[in-house]
């Protein structure tokens, strides 16, 4: 193994130079009367026979009075002073135990070590931030639409906290590719009726054990029809050609059961998926589930949390959201689309309002015509119509905004359009302000956009030769990382994993989330090694925001506040990254716990699933108490090219209910 990784710490341990043995030596040698005592010979024989009779008489008293003697002292002793010598004895350990107990309580903030319970099995997929469990038991009815609006309630791990468990049939999913096309039923939490709906992206098949997404009619009149039907629609050939054009991330929102996604991939775009809580039959549960990125978000009073210029395209194929809607001003919806889209990306809008039959509607030619009209204030231009799907192009033109008679105005310098967190939609457009401003036509194809230039770096203040480095170290960071994912680090065997092991297979992995992921260079070093993962960019809401820069690389990912649920359900990674997290929320005041934070992995790690934290040799030594806690799997390691760091590789076991 490479030599950056080294000196292994194991959790076991002993104490060591204290003696078994009592350190007082009881064995003491008899005494002897002849030792101390001597005698005269000869005359003396004579006096000591007719003395004898007296002297033993005088000893006899002697050796009475001195029984006696001894006998009233330790009654004495005993009545008077026993209690009060116990009682010094226990509080001496009284003592002992509370400045042990509060020795822990500095090491570990305030957290006593005791294993967490098991949660019920109402919480199976239970989403902190959004799902009432009281309220969903009470309800009744599980086919009665409920509308959960995004409300986050700080409570403690310590006194509310518990272990999510899976489902009592659950497996581990199926390794990338296969599983972009097969998962396990008990997996996720269907009722049989989302497969009646005709959108073209929530289409599979149920069988005994598994659900297929693969349908010779999908490959007929499908998603590969419809993608290839949007290339045309935009002015490409086919499919093949979306990168050749600039496109690189889409965003699809109520993407279904993520198909359009899964078919994108193989186009070299990468798709997140937004769409509504759901408490059974979750789009977002069920993408993941496939492997592919997907997070709980929607349009309702919120800004999502993405930067300014995010996406190429914006897809909506009967994702049920009222575009004309009035709030503040007319399509507020659209504005939040233009402040995501890059200049010259692609609104896709796939709706039945779109065919000629329901504009007969007079209700329907009113929506229309509001839709359209607000598309043109924010100076798109409409490409083209085929049925019911409809294209728009964002202006590349930055004049555009100026001329423009009517429609929202553009934002004013004070509102942040980088530093977003679910603040409330604004009814004011981004504009071309920002030095982020340049048309996807004009960007570098990928895989190649990775790489940024060093005019794209200065935005950020960044030099070409640290951006280098970086690139460099996470390239040996990744090939340490992954020797290390085997069950073997975590067992007392002489021999460690290493570059002579097997190594794990390049699809080990798929859903990864990276909480502190700065400039993306763990997404980076991944790709670079051939792995088949994709990574979840998060970006902390109290660290500096890199999150453009990671779009601007063809990456995707999001803002977050650790000390909330992250937007996602139980069991959807399969490995969670940290590097230097837990300085970062260390240096904040007023957050949340350690235990905190790691609860929240738990939840959205999957049985099994691999944990990776580095930061600063105490708080690593304290992660890996809290994480019994948690009854986490871990060993930690000593890093050579940094004696004040340390690395803890940890794994969830895969506990099951008891039948």
């Amino acid at each position: 193994m490479s030599k950056p990784l080294s000196r292994w710490s194991t959790d076991g341990g002993r104490i060591i130079g204290i003696s078994d043995r009592d350190p007082f030596d009881h064995n003491y040698s008899k005494n002897s009367a002849e030792n101390g005592v001597g005698h005269e010979a000869g005359a003396c024989q004579s006096r000591q026979g007719t003395a004898l009779p007296f002297v033993k008489l005088g000893l006899a008293l002697v050796m009475a009075l001195a029984l006696f003697g001894s006998l009233y002292w330790t009654i004495s002793i005993s009545t008077l002073s026993q209690v009060h010598i116990f009682r010094g004895y226990r509080r001496l350990q009284e003592l002992l135990v509370s400045d042990l107990s509060e020795i822990g309580e500095l090491s570990l903030g305030s957290t006593k070590l005791r294993e967490l319970k098991f949660c019920s099995s109402e919480y199976e997929d239970y989403v902190p931030c959004y799902n009432n469990v009281s309220e969903s038991l009470d309800s009744g009815d599980p086919d009665r639409t409920i509308e959960y609006e995004r409300k986050c309630v700080r409570e403690s791990a310590e006194e509310h906290g518990c272990l999510v468990l899976p489902p009592r049939n659950y497996r581990i999913p199926i390794r990338w590719s296969s599983g972009r096309d097969f998962i396990w039923k008990e997996n996720v939490k269907i009722t049989g009726f989302e497969f009646s709906s005709g959108s073209l992206t929530k289409r599979m098949m149920v069988e005994e054990e598994q659900i297929s997404f693969r349908s010779d009619s999908l490959m007929v009149d499908g998603v590969e029809d419809y993608s290839h039907q949007i290339a045309e629609m935009i002015g490409l050939k086919n499919g093949s050609n979306f990168n050749e054009a600039g496109i690189r991330t889409v965003l699809d929102i109520g993407c279904g059961f993520g198909s359009f996604g899964a078919h994108l991939i193989s186009r070299q775009l990468l798709t997140m998926c937004i769409a509504n809580y759901e408490r059974f039959g979750s789009q977002v549960q069920i993408t993941l589930e496939r492997g592919m990125p997907a997070m709980i978000g929607s349009f309702a009073s919120k800004q999502l949390p993405y930067p300014y210029l995010s996406f190429d395209i914006v897809h909506c194929a009967r994702c049920e959201i009222d575009w004309e809607k009035k709030d503040v001003t007319d399509g507020i919806f659209l504005i939040e689309v233009d402040r995501l889209l890059r200049p010259g990306g692609y609104f896709v809008w796939t709706s039945p309002i779109n065919t000629q039959r329901p504009l007969h509607d007079k209700a329907n030619q009113k929506k229309w015509s509001l839709i359209r009209d607000c598309a043109e204030k924010l100076c798109w231009d409409m490409l083209s119509q085929q049925d019911e799907t409809i294209v728009w192009k964002k202006t590349t033109n930055k004049k555009c905004y100026s001329s423009r008679k009517s429609g929202p105005p553009v934002c004013d310098r004070i509102h942040d359009l980088e530093s977003l967190y679910y603040q409330p939609l604004k009814p004011c457009m981004a504009g071309a302000g920002s030095q982020r401003w340049l048309p996807i036509e004009y960007r570098t194809p990928w895989p190649s956009q990775a790489t940024l230039n060093s005019s794209e770096l200065g935005i950020y203040g960044l030099q070409s030769r640290d951006f280098a480095e970086d690139a460099l170290n996470w390239k040996s960071v990744v090939h340490n990382y992954w020797s290390l994912l085997s069950p073997l680090i975590f067992s007392d065997h002489p021999k460690r994993p290493g570059d002579d092991d097997p190594s794990p297979p390049f699809n080990m992995l798929r859903n990864v989330l990276d909480m502190n992921a700065r400039f993306g260079g763990f997404n980076a070093a991944l790709l670079d090694a051939g792995k088949t993962a994709w990574v979840m960019n998060v970006v902390p809401t109290s660290g500096p925001n890199y999150l453009p820069l990671i779009f601007d690389r063809g990456f995707i990912g999001v803002h977050h506040d650790w000390c909330e649920a992250f937007p996602t359900y139980p069991r959807t990674y399969d490995m969670v990254h940290a590097e230097g997290l837990l300085t970062l929320e260390t240096h904040q005041q007023d957050r949340c716990s350690m235990l905190d934070i790691f609860l929240e992995i738990d939840r959205i790690l999957r049985p099994e699933g691999w944990v990776i934290l580095r930061d600063t040799a105490p708080l690593i030594e304290a992660a890996r108490s809290v994480r019994t806690q948690l009854r986490w799997d871990a060993r930690m390691l000593e890093l050579n090219n940094n004696g004040d760091e340390k690395l803890l590789i940890c794994q969830k076991p895969f506990f099951k209910k008891q039948q």
